[in-house]
């Protein structure tokens, strides 16, 4: 079940980047974050406090979570999207995490179905997401879902230097 996020779900959200950070400090995943820099607990209780954390759950667990609003980054605009969408026409899927312990159930895929439904139930038509070039597993599971990758952004990003911010696409 995937729900909107209370302010009792930011540590369930914090521990899933906590594990994230870690399994990519030790080499089991190539995510491109910084755990003193992002994401943090911060962006979990800002995301709370906006109304725009999404948690899922399963057996009683939160076992993933995306933040879902309308807000594109800046370095958006150094994209050449395909799709020359008005601002709210788009929905943007920030930060998707699933617990490195649960991944291969579906979670994530569970929620991009569940990202574009969210869309189109706001009037958009429109999806963008970002991601790291280092992060193969997203790129690959999102070209799945049939986004495309319109641009490669060369920036500093969540305060992370030296990111090559792939910017994926997709109309529905």
């Amino acid at each position: 079940m995937i729900r909107k996020a209370t302010a009792a779900d930011i540590e369930s959200a914090a521990e899933i980047y906590a594990k994230i950070h870690t399994e990519e400090e030790q080499g089991r995943m190539q995510i491109g974050w910084d755990r003193a820099i992002y994401p943090t607990k911060q962006t979990a209780v800002d995301a709370v406090e906006r109304g725009d954390l999404f948690v899922e759950e399963a057996d009683g667990k939160i076992v993933a979570a995306a933040i879902l609003n309308q807000i594109q980054v800046p370095e958006y605009a150094d994209c050449s999207w395909e799709f020359d969408a008005e601002d709210d026409e788009v929905m943007v899927l920030h930060t998707l995490v699933v617990n490195p312990e649960q991944s291969g159930h579906g979670y994530a895929g569970a929620f991009i179905r569940y990202y574009q439904e969210y869309a189109l139930a706001n009037g958009c038509h429109y999806l963008r997401i970002d991601t790291n070039a280092k992060n193969q597993t997203a790129r690959k599971m999102y070209a799945k879902y049939g986004f495309k990758e319109p641009g490669i952004v060369d920036c500093v990003f969540n305060g992370i230097a030296g990111v090559k911010l792939v910017c994926l696409e997709k109309k529905i």
